[in-house]
């Protein structure tokens, strides 16, 4: 679901010219869902 979530977010993000993404995690650890949907948007072509 998440993988889904993100590639559809970084097809509407890339369509309006965005590329530079600031993710805060806060002091959350970098695990689970989170680094799946991190990892498939900067496979799409986001920036962190």
């Amino acid at each position: 679901m998440s993988i889904y979530i993100a590639e559809l977010l970084a097809k509407k993000a890339l369509e309006k010219k965005i590329t530079q993404v600031y993710f805060d995690r806060g002091r959350n650890k970098y695990h689970g869902r989170i680094k799946v949907f991190a990892e498939t948007l900067r496979k799409k072509g986001l920036n962190f």
